[in-house]
């Protein structure tokens, strides 16, 4: 695969410069009333209690059994929590919160079709949201403020999508061409799926529904220190994530791999050591920091230290360390 010029500029913009891409569909979901918290607390996997207004966490949605349902960051507003997750993700959810609420003053909004996230991305960009916003973006992981940008409400949630230096901006789906004209004419580049998909991989930045399905259980992901408390207090699925906990490991790893070919493998391509199966891709591009292609997939454990050489039909994969330094 030879990466095209408009592709490696765009992943120049998403790298070294301010890169911005519309995110379509992803999922968004308000949750209100005075019990909230208690329910949030009790269904998913990180420690809602601790949070802010203005502060967020990144947390697994579980099963009773500890299988992953969701993954979902939380952001903490002053009379509610915005659940904002990959597309298709609202109806799942809240039919899960909802068979749990019996007599809690909790309600579940789906706000999708009402709300765009646009990602912007880049050493530059701070600079960018600085002097369109008028205020300094957020820089703690998963911190949000809700300023203007020529009149428009939007909020500024810091996340590392596409690398360490990234944000989400989200506003009404119907002031999204007008905040992306705006941010262009600041020198934002516009970016399209490829460039911002090469750069979620290098990032080692998981998506639901394409790296993580509920067949897996969170400690799975790798994402422990992010989405996991582990002194919180019983949640549903809790059971099983402390046990895995206590006995130190689970049988397989979502680990970065770069392959030697020139084409990016496809979803589902089994991974062998030698003559034996020993995972299978979840997603793939071309990485431009490789010069070569770079996917997700899981390993099993004792095939999970970076170094690890592996076999498959599309050539030899070695295990690497996301993200890429």
């Amino acid at each position: 695969m030879k990466p095209t010029p408009e592709f490696l500029a765009q992943y120049d913009a998403l790298t070294t410069g301010v890169g911005i891409s519309q995110l379509p569909r992803r999922t968004i979901i308000d949750v209100t009333g005075a019990d909230r918290t208690q329910i949030l607390q009790s269904f998913t996997t990180n420690d809602i209690k601790q949070l802010t207004p203005g502060r967020g966490c990144e947390a697994f949605v579980t099963n009773p059994q500890g299988k992953t349902l969701g993954h979902v960051l939380i952001f903490c507003d002053t009379d509610k929590y915005v659940l904002d997750s990959t597309a298709d993700q609202a109806a799942p959810l809240i039919g899960h919160f909802e068979r749990y609420v019996i007599t809690e003053d909790v309600q579940f909004s789906d706000r999708t079709a009402e709300f765009s996230d646009l990602l912007v991305a880049g050493p530059k960009s701070e600079t960018i949201l600085n002097s369109v916003a008028g205020v300094k973006p957020p820089t703690g992981l998963l911190a949000h403020l809700p300023p203007t940008f020529e009149g428009r409400a939007v909020t500024i949630r810091r996340v590392d999508y596409a690398g360490p230096i990234a944000w989400f901006v989200q506003m009404p789906i119907g002031d999204a061409a007008a905040v992306i004209a705006v941010l262009s004419a600041a020198g934002a580049v516009r970016c399209d799926a490829a460039a911002v998909e090469a750069a979620r991989l290098e990032a080692g930045v998981p998506l639901f529904g394409i790296d993580i399905t509920p067949e897996n259980l969170p400690q799975e992901v790798a994402r422990d220190d992010r989405a996991i408390s582990f002194t919180k207090g019983c949640y549903l699925g809790q059971e099983t994530v402390a046990r895995i906990d206590a006995v130190g490991h689970v049988n397989r790893l979502l680990v970065g791999l770069k392959f030697s070919g020139e084409e990016p493998p496809s979803s589902g391509l089994e991974l062998l050591a030698g003559d034996q199966q020993a995972g299978h891709v979840t997603s793939a591009a071309w990485s431009p920091h490789l010069s070569a292609p770079l996917a997700l997939g899981y390993v099993r454990r004792v095939h999970s230290k970076p170094g690890t050489q592996l076999s498959s039909a599309m050539g030899p994969a070695e295990v690497v360390q996301l993200p890429l330094p």
